[in-house]
C-alpha cells in the first residue's frame, strides 16, 4: 500500500477528488481509500494542518495520482 498526502484541501474538496477517482473507474476499497485528518495543535511541535491522506494498492495508481494532483 502506499500513501499519498494532499495538504490545504476543505474536506468538499477531498470529497469532490475521491468523486473524481470514482468516475474514472477507481473502486473505494479495492484500488484507493482515503482519510481526512482535521488541523490539530501539538504541544511539541505546534500545529498539524489539515490533510487527506489517499491509499492506494496499487503503485502505479498511486504515481499517477500524485502526479495529477500533487505536481500541479
Amino acid at each position: 500500500m502506499i500513501t499519498v498526502t494532499v495538504t490545504g484541501k476543505e474536506p468538499s474538496e477531498v470529497l469532490e477528488i475521491v468523486h473524481q477517482l470514482r468516475r474514472e473507474g477507481m473502486v473505494q476499497g479495492q484500488d484507493f481509500d482515503f482519510a481526512f485528518k482535521q488541523s490539530q495543535w501539538d504541544g511539541m511541535i505546534g500545529e498539524i494542518p489539515k490533510h487527506a491522506d489517499f491509499m492506494f494498492y496499487n503503485e502505479q495508481l498511486a504515481s499517477w495520482f500524485s502526479l495529477k494532483w500533487i505536481a500541479q
